[in-house]
């Protein structure tokens, strides 16, 4: 059997491995129970208004769980654990003063209390609910002892949950700005054009047949690369097959919807396979996009040759195009993406070198070691 600072050590490498607030949580109050050997255990974050944001529990079935209504309220026992860092024992919960004396038809009876405040920055973030000792009347010295180290553990781990949880939120902002101006910058556009074609089209209809044919049929034309263009769009949101196939089939599937919706000369070639971190893996996928994107829409290539080499050393990536090319050292950086190519690249661990002159085509090349 484990001792108790095995059992804490594995506990918390456990929790480490997640990167969400709400499935941190549900580790946590689990491992808070099986550490003091409670039959229930809850945890709870404030709201800052009177209640908790999350109250979750464990020990308690779904059916019970449901039974019992709304979230409770930040008072009595519960409310307490929120106003100091002092944690709080007692043989039975409603010999205690701050009880209130009422608990849904459902909740199930309880005596024997140990709460633990999580203190993080001076602040009260959080706490655990530990009640009914299992094999005693009453929580230890001991048990007491282990909840709050354990505490200032899980301070750390829903820190980072949260820091994690908002790095996400804020790269789903970025790629909806993103969005957002390829839409304007291309689908928009050519819907603009439909607009005026099919106006023009609808006032040559009272004067030429043949006249209006032809501008219905640019209506036609137009709207049919509108949806192209949407469709090319969408797929820089959704690299799907980049988590369950990897980055070389990823890039494959990305590479042929391109060439469909472009109707441009795309030469994919992948040498070797590299076992990269999945963070690394949407790096380079991600600067594979930016730069075919560059190609297609403001370099205007007809030609474009991709190249995915991996191997024991590494990984390299080069993107060349035929196109009008441009000078690095005046080109706006940020309006080709050039910008956070390079943050992609160091990001990744790599280097990113970009060769381009006007009228003389451009090359992307990415170089990450193993």
């Amino acid at each position: 059997m484990p001792s108790a600072t095995e059992a804490l050590s594995d506990a918390v490498l456990a929790i480490a491995a997640e990167h969400a607030v709400e499935p941190v949580l549900q580790k946590l109050v689990h491992a808070a129970r099986e550490l003091a050997g409670a039959r229930y255990a809850a945890i709870g974050v404030p709201d800052g208004g009177g209640g908790f944001a999350r109250f979750i529990t464990s020990g308690m079935s779904d059916e019970l769980i449901a039974s019992l209504g709304p979230l409770p309220r930040t008072h009595g026992l519960l409310g307490a654990m929120l106003e100091s860092s002092e944690p709080h024992r007692t043989q039975d919960i409603r010999r205690d003063p701050r009880f209130r004396g009422w608990w849904p038809a459902a909740h199930p009876s309880m005596a024997s209390f140990l709460g633990v405040p999580i203190v993080s920055g001076g602040a009260v973030v959080g706490a655990f609910y530990l009640t009914e000792k299992q094999g005693a009347a009453t929580f230890s010295d001991a048990d007491q002892a282990l909840i709050e180290t354990f505490a200032a553990h899980a301070a750390l781990a829903l820190e980072n949950a949260r820091l994690h949880e908002r790095s996400r939120e804020l790269s789903i902002v970025e790629e909806r700005n993103r969005l957002a101006r390829e839409l304007h910058d291309a689908v928009t556009q050519k819907l603009f054009g439909v607009v005026l074609a099919a106006e023009s089209g609808a006032a040559l209809l009272e004067r030429d047949i043949g006249e209006a044919g032809a501008q219905l049929a640019l209506v036609r034309d137009l709207a049919r690369e509108a949806m192209e263009e949407l469709r090319s769009v969408i797929v820089h949101l959704r690299p799907a097959a980049l988590e369950a196939e990897g980055l070389a089939a990823a890039l494959a599937k990305h590479v042929d919807v391109l060439r469909r919706a472009h109707r441009r000369e795309i030469a994919l070639e992948v040498e070797g396979d590299a076992a990269l971190a999945p963070a690394v893996e949407a790096d380079v996928f991600r600067i594979a996009q930016e730069a075919l994107h560059n190609a297609l829409r403001h370099a205007r290539a007809a030609h474009i040759a991709v190249r995915l080499q991996a191997g024991a050393g590494g990984l390299r990536l080069s993107v060349s195009d035929d196109g009008v090319g441009f000078d690095p050292a005046h080109v706006r950086a940020r309006h080709l993406g050039l910008t956070s190519m390079a943050e992609r690249a160091r990001a990744a661990g790599g280097t990113l070198d970009i060769d381009s002159a006007p009228g003389a085509g451009t090359t992307v090349r990415l170089e990450v070691p193993a």
